[in-house]
């Protein structure tokens, strides 16, 4: 079949649109929709594809104000036909997680709220809070974002003195356990005296809590207790007694008042302006609210849209018995029966989907609601803070429109010993840890004894922006890496370094730059001998010293890692034949030079890559006067 490309609108060519149309079967699946410059701007999925596709370009169809952008940039339409209903939905969540689409609800990565990891990619696995989901490898599991940072805390600190799990993330002696082992907090994981299965079950039950199952396992628990005491063994039955009181404390203030209170469900609403959409999805198993989940969204979509892709992603990332058996919606969802169908297959039983009008379910759903409402004021109140500084600054620098993405650079280092540079970002007043950057200088003039911050902040510049010089068909208006102001830690001097590289780029014109000195916090601009008449109060200069603090901090503390493992390693560098991989391992398996010193020839050899040769060599090293 021959596809005439055409980058006019397929909504201005109906001859072209109708044969696109053709082409797509009435099958299940996904569909993606370009624009003029091959760019995917939209990724659906459908029971019957082109009936769904075909519903866009219908005139009688009423979209909202979004779609209706959407539709009138689309000149290419693709599909991909999958076998069932569920595998459109998995399918979907992937493409629009690669592709980010504009005109897809996205949900925002809030690192306001943590996670907590079981990382199930390891033979023992740890558990952990993080708010760095995307970090996890496959096989990791996440449960949250949880509001409520405090009492998951509490909860994770409650499940390490409950069950007998690892408590430090490394050993603290090379061959022996610690105290945690003998008062029974750790079953020995450091030392291997537990096997991986039977550690993993424990990890299990542990699980089982963050999934909302906590009366399934007090049930399980109970059952195991009985069995022991029958059996005379009165130790373990007290131990997994104590067990249960302690998983019986969990929630237990938190009874939520419905009538039924066998069936585990989820209710989910929003609140939302012209800007956000705050979410929340409370979790609620045997009558009590077990999780408190929050998400947070661009609010073009309609409120139903925004609370499917919510669920859809929420349960994408969910095990199967987490499915609760109903889900209690605010707004009715435009693809409610897909995703239900979708979930019962991977459930295993039915999932029902209510959207309540009266009595208890009514009144559960606007409890969850007033919380959402809640959050949008929280977010309202910094949103405006950060308006205002946006103003603020913008009248300062007399920018054309407010910066959305400030960049700030700062360099670290002691006398030119492991020099470093950082890069942080803020979007709309706001750190943005996800486009944080760290750079090594990698400027052979600067050494120890011999610093040069104004080389340095030039060759981290030159790095940042290299590839606009190089590539000029590189957007720079509406690019969402383009920063709209970039600020430097300095005075006069390093904001001219920068300039001037920027200069042999071509690339100032589309870059704007300031620096702020320190003590007097003085904005320097390009080419002014006086630093510009500001207050250090006025909300427009406190937002670039915070983004100033941030870029300092950021650089000190890579600064500190560099020189931390430098010290670590300066030794083991003066070993012949030790290269950086297998200095690697070593510090890896003894976790200490301290420790590599004390080990035998023999010892050492139980290291993958160190053979009785190079062990030997070690060994010499630090024994030099030994004869063994």
């Amino acid at each position: 079949m021959l596809v005439v490309t055409t980058s006019i609108p397929l909504i201005k060519t109906p001859e072209i649109l109708e044969s696109r149309l053709q082409e797509i079967p009435p099958e299940a699946g996904v569909y993606l929709m370009r624009d003029a410059g091959d760019r995917i701007i939209y990724i659906g999925k459908s029971r019957k594809l082109r009936s769904r596709v075909r519903s866009y370009f219908r005139e009688s169809q009423r979209l909202t104000e979004r779609i209706a952008t959407m539709v009138r940039l689309v000149t290419e339409i693709e599909f991909i036909v999958t076998d069932t209903e569920a595998e459109a939905l998995a399918l979907e969540a992937n493409l629009i997680k690669q592709h980010q689409p504009y005109f897809n609800v996205l949900l925002k990565d809030d690192k306001k709220y943590p996670y907590v990891c079981i990382t199930w990619s390891e033979e023992y696995p740890r558990i952990f809070i993080t708010r760095r989901r995307q970090l996890g490898k496959e096989k990791d599991k996440f449960y949250g974002p949880y509001t409520d940072s405090a009492l998951l805390r509490e909860i994770l600190h409650l499940c390490k003195r409950i069950f007998p799990l690892r408590q430090r993330p490394q050993p603290l002696f090379k061959d022996r356990p610690c105290l945690n082992y003998d008062l029974g907090r750790c079953p020995g994981v450091c030392q291997q005296l537990v096997s991986v299965e039977a550690y993993r079950k424990i990890v299990q039950k542990v699980a089982m809590v963050f999934q909302g199952r906590t009366q399934e396992l007090i049930a399980t628990l109970t059952e195991q207790m009985e069995n022991a005491a029958v059996e005379l063994n009165f130790e373990t039955a007290a131990r997994i007694r104590d067990q249960i009181a302690g998983l019986k404390s969990l929630n237990a203030d938190q009874k939520v008042a419905l009538s039924d209170d066998t069936i585990s469900r989820d209710a989910i609403a929003l609140a939302k302006d012209e800007q956000h959409a705050c979410i929340q999805l409370f979790q609620i198993r045997a009558g009590k609210l077990v999780g408190r989940l929050a998400y947070v969204a661009d609010a073009t979509a309609e409120p139903g849209a925004i609370l499917q892709r919510v669920l859809e992603e929420h349960y994408q990332n969910a095990d199967a018995v987490e499915i609760p058996t109903e889900i209690v919606v605010q707004h009715d969802l435009p693809e409610g029966e897909l995703l239900l169908t979708a979930l019962t297959q991977r459930r295993g039983r039915k999932v029902n989907l209510v959207i309540p009008q009266r009595q208890l379910k009514a009144e559960l759903i606007e409890m969850v609601e007033r919380n959402a409402e809640y959050e949008l004021q929280r977010m309202q109140k910094f949103g405006d803070r950060n308006l205002t500084a946006m103003q603020d600054l913008a009248a300062i620098l007399d920018l054309p429109e407010l910066p959305h993405r400030i960049e700030g650079y700062d360099i670290s280092h002691i006398q030119g010993s492991n020099a470093v540079a950082s890069q942080v970002v803020f979007l709309d007043g706001l750190p943005a840890k996800q486009h944080y950057r760290h750079y090594k200088i990698q400027n052979p003039g600067v050494t120890i004894g011999h610093s040069d911050d104004f080389a340095s902040l030039a060759e981290v510049i030159q790095r940042r922006f290299r590839k606009y010089a190089t590539e000029p068909q590189l957007p720079r208006g509406g690019n969402s890496d383009f920063p709209d102001l970039v600020m430097i830690d300095g005075g006069k001097g390093q904001l001219s370094a920068v300039v001037g590289v920027l200069q042999e780029m071509d690339l100032l014109q589309d870059v704007r730059v300031v620096s702020l000195a320190k003590k007097r916090e003085e904005i320097f601009l390009p080419g002014e001998s006086q630093p510009l008449k500001t207050d250090a109060e006025q909300p427009g200069v406190q937002l670039l010293r915070r983004l100033r603090d941030e870029a300092h901090r950021f650089a000190v503390t890579f600064h500190r890692q560099q020189r931390s493992d430098k010290l670590r390693r300066s030794r083991l560098d003066e070993i012949p034949g030790l290269g950086h991989h297998r200095q690697k391992l070593l510090l890896g398996y003894f976790h200490s030079v301290d420790y590599i010193r004390q080990a035998t020839p023999t010892q050492l050899t139980e290291v993958p890559g160190i053979g009785a040769r190079l062990a030997q060599e070690i060994y010499h090293y630090f024994h030099p006067t030994s004869d063994n």
